[in-house]
């Protein structure tokens, strides 16, 4: 390769070190062996990109190569590198100055030429891929519309031409734009009412930025392109990449908010099973972003609980569970109930089955139709949900279930119906996590699972399990003789998690002297003090020694020990004048729409206070009717912390008036 040997890769930098290993896979790319020149090009990608974040020094160095290797129609990896190039160009716009190498820009613009040379390749993959590299690159508007604008007539291929309509619309929006913008806008207007559905689609969506109302303007052109066989084509192009239900997704940016006559189309009755699937992935963004758009799509969602595609039907009965209240008055019991024995699974690496989404549709409407088969999978006769979840902040809506724990913690008015199951699973298992998870259960549920008490005293002896089961016996309640000698001993000063045995051992036998020695430094002292700060404020003026400490971690910078201090400087001296405040300053984020985990805390806490959190009342009147959730997670658990804050607001709004 011309120059290689020129440059010192030693001394340049990309994300795993030295780039030294640069130049033999460069060389790989050029090999005959096609997976193998493919394997060097991910490579490539993996140490010059990575997940972006930056420009790394090496990467204007190995830009040339990069464009060489893409012109070179004996390269069977082209395809593979020109992508990269396509990254680095897209980062590059992204990151901050100090995060872009200083030599890319030049290196960029002596790369142009030959990138647009590339608009006239004889592969038409190599074509796309050029214009994705030009739509997302710096450069602007004048140098570039030229070529993309007379290669336009020349262009055959029907996937090309949305890419290229892609990139003039990028392209034309980049001052300076020159004297052929002009030309371009009129190009992309005209294309709004092409014969080929995906052309107007491309051009509502090259110019959507300039006119923002055009998506609305042309909802008919835009649903009739997405639900169109020819929508197949994007899964070719550089842009999207990926099918139906990529594109719905892509496609729902052009309405920023809710807008559920998009959904409603979308969610129109449909032959192909990845259309109504997709339909259902954009119901789920918007009524996990907002909440009204949840009455006008609720029927529809519901409506697809008979559909004859599982992943369909799985979404529909996971959509209803996340709603869960929300849906509480609406019809659908019957048809969630129906599912039960549907053991048809996705095909995801869980295998999540239609049953476990209707079992936990079915819990959150309080539907005592959902106790049995929870009890069989708690106890292993029937296979089913998984032991833990995951969940994102993404504002797209991601499927998936909770833990078998997360749906039983809402049960507690079934807790007699299922406890024995839980009590034979939390026997089964030494998984530590799990053991933690299933104790919370207990905690929530209470005096009322006190059956737990044998079962708890043998997780007593576990040194990965005894925190969990000690928080547990004290909630659920415990008599045995060994138990307080059990808990004293990890409730010496200095061991670890001396606190939780201390305040265990104070709320099962009333002695609050250990609680005092061990919980007041942890407490205040501590560097991680929130949790035992609530454990503190139970202790009420029995730990009134700690006012001063307490008052003043009332002004600490980190929200929990603030929010916590806070609360337990009013529960030991029954003073709001300094607890108020710090209670009040999650509250302010959460009247500004930002939510945070610290703020459901923080309005309880106010509500215990009674009149004098009066002050909360203008800030917080508005949340309740508040459009967008108000949540910190993605997936289920965002509709929960929506629902939960929005009850505790109006429970101190009561409060407050």
């Amino acid at each position: 390769m011309r120059g290689l040997e020129e440059i010192d890769w030693a001394a340049l930098e990309h994300n795993y070190g030295s780039a030294e290993d640069v130049p033999p896979l460069l060389r790989r790319c050029v090999g005959r062996d096609a997976d193998a020149a493919r394997e060097a090009a991910a490579d490539l990608t993996n140490l010059v990109f990575h997940q972006g974040g930056w420009i790394c020094p090496a990467a204007p160095a190995v830009l040339p190569f990069l464009v060489q290797l893409a012109a070179d129609p004996e390269v069977t990896c082209r395809r593979d590198v020109l992508d990269l190039v396509a990254m680095l160009a897209a980062e590059a716009v992204q990151v901050r100055p100090r995060f872009l190498a200083p030599g890319w820009s030049p290196a960029w613009e002596r790369a142009l030429p030959e990138l647009l040379a590339l608009l006239g390749d004889p592969e038409s993959e190599i074509r796309r891929a050029a214009a994705g590299a030009l739509a997302d690159c710096e450069t602007p508007g004048a140098p570039l519309l030229p070529a993309l604008l007379d290669r336009w007539p020349a262009e055959a291929d029907p996937v090309t031409r949305l890419d290229l309509t892609l990139a003039l619309g990028k392209a034309v929006r980049r001052e300076p734009v020159g004297d052929r913008a002009t030309s371009v806008t009129d190009l992309l207007h005209s294309l709004l009412d092409a014969s080929d559905p995906q052309l107007p689609l491309a051009a509502v969506h090259a110019l959507a930025p300039g006119d923002p109302a055009l998506p609305v303007r042309r909802l008919d052109t835009v649903l009739g392109a997405l639900r169109d066989r020819s929508v197949s084509q994007w899964r070719r192009t550089a842009a999207v990449d990926n099918g139906v239900i990529a594109v719905g997704g892509w496609t729902a940016a052009l309405y920023p908010g809710p807008f559920p006559p998009y959904a409603l189309g979308l969610l129109a009755d449909h032959a192909d099973a990845e259309q109504r699937t997709g339909a259902l992935a954009e119901a789920g963004r918007q009524v996990a972003g907002w909440r009204s758009p949840v009455p006008a799509l609720l029927p529809r969602i519901t409506a697809r609980l008979d559909d004859p595609c599982t992943e369909v039907r799985f979404r529909a009965a996971e959509l209803l569970a996340c709603l869960g209240p929300e849906a509480a008055d609406h019809p659908g019991a019957d048809a969630l109930a129906a599912l039960l024995d549907d053991t048809s699974r996705r095909t995801t690496r869980q295998g999540e089955t239609v049953a476990e989404a209707a079992v936990w549709a079915l819990a959150r409407r309080d539907d005592p139709r959902c106790l049995p088969l929870l009890g069989e999978y708690l106890s292993g006769t029937r296979p089913g949900f998984t032991l833990s979840y995951t969940t994102s902040a993404e504002d797209r809506h991601w499927p998936v279930l909770p833990s078998p724990a997360d749906v039983l913690i809402r049960l507690d008015e079934h807790a007699a119906h299922l406890l024995p199951a839980l009590l034979g699973r939390l026997g089964a298992t030494r998984d530590a996590p799990e053991v933690t998870r299933l104790c919370a259960v207990l905690v929530e549920w209470g005096p009322v699972a006190r059956a737990a008490e044998p079962l708890l005293l043998d997780l007593l002896r576990g040194d990965t399990t005894w925190k969990a089961a000690a928080t547990a016996l004290a909630a659920v309640g415990g008599t045995a003789e060994d138990i307080g000698e059990r808990l004293l001993n990890r409730a010496q000063p200095g061991a670890p998690d001396a606190d939780v045995a201390a305040w265990a051992y104070w709320k099962l036998r009333g002695d609050h002297e250990p609680a005092l020695r061990v919980l007041g430094p942890a407490a205040t002292e501590g560097r991680f003090p929130h949790p035992a700060l609530r454990r503190l404020a139970d202790l009420g003026p029995l730990a009134a020694a700690y006012a001063e400490p307490l008052r003043a971690m009332t002004s600490a910078a980190e929200p929990w020990t603030s929010v916590e201090a806070a609360h337990a400087l009013w529960a030991v001296t029954g003073d709001t004048d300094h607890a108020v405040p710090a209670l009040l300053a999650p509250v302010r984020d959460l009247a500004s729409g930002r939510h945070r985990p610290v703020a459901l805390p923080a309005v309880r806490y106010l509500t215990r206070m009674g009149a004098a959190a009066r002050a909360a009342g203008p800030l917080l009147r508005a949340v309740p009717g508040s459009d967008r959730r108000l949540r910190s997670n993605g997936g289920w658990s965002g509709f929960v912390q929506d629902q939960e804050i929005r009850a505790a607001v109006n429970e101190l709004l009561a409060v407050c008036s």
